[in-house]
């Protein structure tokens, strides 16, 4: 019987389909805990074949390389280096399963699979995966270790079978999405788990960006204490190894972790930004562009969305385009210089009025004399839409949007103009959130950026009311609610599924809130086609709130 257990925590970025590059970063991860001395190693969620990879996950050929590269690391193990508990798409008996396969000595010693099927949200796993049977413990070199897998964790049923059938140390393997506030959540839960099982648990999260979600890594151990033993960093790859010891700490010949590094929390505003940042340079990196191309209008948006894609690519990869009409003002050209110089990207302006006056020639025997309106500022829109995409189409660039979620979720945007692109940063931000960030990244420069220090966004862009520059003297005031109002409604409606009456009896204008209700309601089809963008809050309004474009509620 052993007395020591050393476990190599892998807190990985994989690739969803890519098969042989997640498993080069295992072995990888493999070789580092051996250097580390490491017993075992833990790996994230579905490791082999990234989180989460949707209906990918139905393909036989998907599936059968998942399972060879399983036979591959098992025949790694044959080398009386550490032991591998890898998670992996397997099937077996007819079913998919989201399993986790314990491989040491050349040999699967074990197979453990997914319980709690979430879908909610973001997770759509019920679709896919069939249900495992409740899980005892796996039985590794004498010691009994449980393994529930994510969901499994967040209710109590599959940590009680554990523990009820000789569990000693739970390792919970995770593709755990952020959201702001979430590593208080998890840890919380797994207090309570703790408190319930008085086993150690170890808490191992994916780290990187998958389209719209954004795994933030922070992986975590409870000691049997209920005290934290060891934090990873967020947002980082990273493989630490922990030592579990039989009877320490006056444990009553139970398992307990010494005590391990602890990073430091993230700050909200630096965790959003740090969020932002990967889910960019995981999308452009992954997708295999070259560089982005972002349309600079002189405005807080646009200027925030540049300065996290230099942060995330470096400044050489972040082609900043001015497109300026008759209706923007010089205060603004001055503005987007002045913001690209200090962020220190490549900056042009391209004049959209020769556009203008080719669509207004062009439509003019069906238009005639008619007064101009909404039509004359969404060509604007679109020419600049246009414009961008060309430029996208010549020089490799990806178009990177920059509307943020108050304008997102109300429909202040124009489809084939501003919503036009590859990808969008500010989608789950709303606006108050993008003066708070900008006025953080100019007293912070986050770690890993590769973006310049000090004050990237000038402080005249913050100063000045927001506009579109559609038309004369135009504010964003004029058609919407302060920001400071619309996004407090916005968020009743959107995070809370408030009604009007329940936003009413807060303190809010019955009138101001209908209004918002029916803006939110009659945009949802824009919003279905609004590029991905990154998870921030705990509903994006995309993948977390399916509402029907043709909808005649009005509750």
């Amino acid at each position: 019987m052993v007395d020591s257990l050393r476990v190599a925590l892998a807190q990985l970025n994989p690739k969803v389909g890519d098969i042989a590059g997640n498993l080069a970063k295992v072995r990888a991860a493999r070789a580092e805990a051996a250097r580390q001395g490491a017993d075992l190693v833990l790996y994230p969620e579905l490791v082999l074949a990234g989180y989460f990879p949707e209906d990918l996950v139905l393909k036989p050929a998907f599936q059968k390389q998942c399972m060879d590269a399983v036979e591959a690391l098992r025949a790694d193990t044959a080398d009386g280096g550490p032991a591998l508990f890898v998670t992996t798409p397997w099937r077996e008996d007819g079913k998919l399963y989201n399993a986790i396969v314990a491989l040491d000595k050349g040999e699967i010693v074990g197979k453990r699979f997914k319980v709690d099927l979430p879908n909610y949200g973001v997770f759509d796993d019920k679709r896919v995966f069939s249900p495992g049977p409740m899980p005892g413990p796996l039985s590794f070199r004498g010691v009994r270790i449980g393994v529930p897998i994510c969901e499994d964790m967040w209710t109590p049923d599959v940590v009680e079978c554990i523990t009820e059938t000789g569990g000693e140390i739970i390792l919970v393997p995770n593709g755990s999405p952020y959201e702001v506030g979430k590593t208080d959540l998890r840890i919380q839960l797994g207090v309570k788990r703790v408190i319930e099982s008085g086993l150690p648990l170890v808490y191992l999260n994916q780290v990187g960006g998958q389209d719209e979600v954004i795994y933030d890594g922070a992986s975590f151990v409870i000691g049997a204490d209920r005290q934290l033993k060891c934090k990873l960093p967020a947002f980082r790859e990273q493989v630490t190894t922990i030592e579990f010891r039989r009877g320490a700490s006056g444990s009553d010949g139970g398992w307990e972790c010494l005590p391990g590094p602890i990073a430091p929390e993230l700050e909200e505003r630096e965790s959003i930004y740090q969020a932002m940042m990967l889910g960019l340079r995981d999308y452009v990196n992954k997708t295999g562009f070259p560089s982005v191309v972002i349309g600079l209008s002189g405005g807080v948006d646009s200027a925030l969305t540049a300065a996290v894609a230099a942060d995330a690519l470096g400044p050489e990869r972040v082609h900043a385009l001015m497109m300026p009409s008759p209706y923007t003002s010089r205060e603004s050209l001055e503005d987007a210089k002045a913001c690209a110089e200090a962020i220190g990207v490549r900056y042009d302006v391209v004049s959209i009025e020769p556009a203008m006056e080719a669509f207004r020639k062009m439509l003019l025997p069906l238009f005639g004399n008619a007064r101009e309106d909404v039509t004359e500022e969404n060509i604007q829109s679109r020419a600049r839409g246009v414009t961008l995409m060309a430029v996208s189409n010549k020089l490799g660039g990806m178009v990177v949007t920059t509307g943020n979620k108050s304008e997102m979720a109300v429909g202040y945007a124009t489809l084939y103009g501003d919503m036009c692109g590859g990808y969008n940063v500010l989608k789950d931000v709303y606006k108050t959130t993008v003066f708070e960030l900008c006025a953080w990244r100019n007293r912070h420069r986050p770690e890993d950026a590769l973006g310049r220090e000090g004050l990237v966004i000038p402080e005249r862009i913050l100063a000045k009311p927001p506009s579109a520059e559609l038309r004369p003297d135009q504010k964003d005031s004029d058609s919407l609610p302060p920001y400071p109002v619309l996004d407090a409604i916005l968020r009743g409606l959107i995070e809370r599924d408030l009604g009007a009456d329940d936003l009413v009896a807060e303190g809010y204008d019955r009138a101001t809130v209908e209004r918002v209700w029916r803006l939110l309601e009659n945009a949802e089809y824009k919003r279905r086609q609004a590029p991905p963008g990154v998870k921030i809050t705990s509903r994006i309004i995309s993948r977390e709130r399916r509402y029907p474009i043709v909808n005649g509620f009005r509750g």
